[in-house]
């Protein structure tokens, strides 16, 4: 990263918003932006403050894969991921900035009778809704990537038009575009406390000072639990460490993002040759709580070496290059959690996202932004309603989460 990208941007704040989003990620900075293009089009100057406590990409937004996929399990996932994914097409160009967007594809692989038989229901559910999924048996998995070690993969999915973006231009992308349409920006401000008024809140920042907000989205992902318990907002989300590493780049050959459903490995090659890959680090002691560790640890990388060797062979060869890790926000029924706050109703949530948020931000940003504008709610808030865990409404729903 350069120096420029993490340095401090410092638009002036004004004494009162009517809407502060508290984390610059991307969820923040889709629906800012998104919220600007409906001010623009109606002709006001859009009266909204995104405060960030770091810099740009600090957090889970610059630290994952960059992968977008339509492989959902649930069908209201695939259509909102299809969306998602339509948007991305002419992001670039709509940014003003490179995304190294390239849809190579997802290849999920099934090396047991649970995951083929998940596969097998995925694809008849994508084509009803009409993503263009398709199952392979294990030769044909070879047409597609042919250094893959197949002997124990039963079946496979694959989807032409799920594919990969550079995270930190994305995120890049919409903050300088949301600050082009009006929308102030503050990186490097550490909100320390939140006070209600009789309408809306007072936020206090770091150094004495302070802005009222007449709303308040809460879009700061794994960190969303500090700023919800100082309020009394009792929601059961929380952080969960993800690590990740790159190798050296190496001559390009591998064109979808590859997906072991079994042990939870994935990995794709980016547009400069490195080869990103991440696995689930299964943990029955881990801990439920508010705490963020970013480090990474030689259990990873020991864990991901063998399993990346066992299913692609020439990995014995490649060196890593970079090792990190990114904080996942796990919702306990798999779905986001968006919308107004339990008894804060002002105060609005968007976390939950369990890991995949980034590649549904886009649509999210799209749909939130119209939400908030107009007051049209889109059907997935329905199911993400904050309020469904204290009436009894969670429901399990999807089970394709991955990392």
């Amino acid at each position: 990263m350069n120096a420029a990208a993490s340095s401090p941007v410092r638009d002036a704040l004004p004494d009162r918003a009517e809407l502060v989003i508290i984390g610059a990620g991307i969820m923040g900075l889709s629906t800012a932006y998104q919220l600007a293009k409906l001010h623009r089009a109606r002709k006001r100057p859009p009266s909204i403050v995104v405060l960030e406590r770091s810099y740009l990409v600090a957090g889970a937004s610059g630290r994952n894969g960059g992968g977008l996929r339509m492989q959902w399990a649930d069908a209201q996932n695939v259509a909102l991921m299809m969306r998602s994914i339509d948007i991305c097409r002419g992001l670039a160009q709509e940014l003003d900035i490179n995304l190294w967007f390239r849809q190579g594809g997802y290849l999920f692989l099934a090396r047991n009778e649970e995951a083929e038989s998940r596969l097998r229901r995925n694809v008849e559910l994508h084509e009803m809704v009409g993503a263009p999924t398709r199952l392979l048996s294990a030769r044909q998995v070879l047409d597609v990537v042919p250094e893959l070690d197949t002997r124990e993969v039963r079946i496979a999915s694959y989807n032409p038009d799920d594919g990969v973006v550079f995270p930190w231009p994305f995120v890049w992308g919409f903050a300088q575009q949301a600050r082009a349409l009006g929308v102030r920006l503050q990186t490097h401000t550490e909100v320390e406390r939140i006070e209600p008024l009789a309408s809306g809140y007072r936020l206090h920042l770091e150094g004495g000072r302070s802005i009222e907000a007449d709303r308040v989205l809460n879009a700061t992902g794994a960190w969303s639990a500090g700023i919800n318990a100082a309020l009394g907002i009792e929601l059961p989300n929380h952080p969960h460490r993800h690590e990740i590493l790159s190798s050296e780049p190496i001559k390009p050959f591998l064109d979808p993002l590859v997906v072991d459903l079994e042990s939870g490995l994935y990995f794709s090659q980016s547009t400069r040759g490195e080869i990103v890959t991440g696995i689930t680090m299964r943990d029955d002691h881990e801990p439920e709580s508010s705490d963020i560790d970013l480090g990474s640890s030689l259990r990873f990388l020991s864990h991901i070496a063998r399993q990346l060797i066992a299913l692609l062979p020439r990995a014995r060869t490649m060196t890593p290059l970079r090792q990190w890790s990114g904080p996942y926000d796990i919702s306990p029924d798999g779905d986001p959690i968006v919308g107004p706050s339990p008894g804060h109703p002002q105060l609005w949530q968007l976390c939950g996202f369990t890991g995949h948020g980034f590649m549904i931000a886009p649509v999210v940003g799209e749909l939130l932004a119209r939400w908030l504008f107009t007051d049209e709610r889109a059907p997935c808030f329905e199911r993400w309603d904050p309020l469904r865990f204290a009436e009894g409404r969670s429901r399990p729903s999807e089970d394709m989460i991955i990392g």
